[in-house]
């Protein structure tokens, strides 16, 4: 039976169903910040985990190593060589976004995610998008828009459009893999971009 998704486009509904995964799951993540101040974009490569259903870990192992924990309404960072530190997530409202985003992502939840977000599928199966548009004007004064890209069941990159300031890239999975050692930003950008693995 042929997928209506694979010869009309792609909707967000399903988007979500290939990107469900139950917890507990891993993946790869390489991350490039950029900024004026520097040559190229700052690399962070490490993995994010998610134990259970309510819990969000994000494991930078270089250029330092960093663990992140955002579990029961709590943060918890723990790098080498400092003391842990912990604190209310009302404190950092982007990293309750990220965890419920990420959580709803996970979990297939559309009505999770369209209670914050505009949602604006587009592409094929094989090559799609889904741009997610805060509907909070708290959040749309951090956040202008985030883009995903992927190829069939794998998200591949994570675009992240802060109110201020240039793009924030995120490789996942396939893509943060074949991004190995590579520091060209157009080679990263048609990673991020699934043009790198047509």
């Amino acid at each position: 039976m042929t997928n209506p998704a694979l010869a009309s486009g792609v909707d967000a509904a399903w988007i979500l169903r290939q990107l469900a995964q139950p917890a507990p799951s891993q993946t790869g993540f390489v991350e490039l910040r950029g900024s004026a101040l520097l040559k190229e974009p700052l690399r962070v490569e490490g993995q994010y985990r998610r134990p259970d259903a309510n819990t969000l870990v994000r494991e930078v192992r270089s250029p330092y190593a960093e663990t992140t924990t955002i579990a029961a309404g709590q943060v918890s960072i723990i790098r080498a060589g400092k003391p842990p530190r912990v604190f209310s997530l009302q404190r950092v409202p982007e990293l309750a976004d990220l965890q419920t985003s990420f959580g709803a992502l996970l979990a297939g939840d559309q009505a999770a995610l369209e209670q914050a977000y505009r949602l604006q599928p587009s592409g094929t199966a094989q090559h799609w998008q889904l741009v997610l548009t805060p509907k909070a004007e708290a959040l749309a004064r951090r956040v202008r828009g985030v883009t995903l890209h992927g190829q069939g069941g794998e998200l591949r990159c994570i675009e992240t459009q802060p109110a201020k300031g240039e793009v924030q890239r995120t490789l996942l999975g396939g893509a943060a893999a074949a991004a190995g050692g590579i520091r060209q930003a157009d080679v990263l950008l048609a990673l991020c971009h699934a043009d790198g693995a047509r």
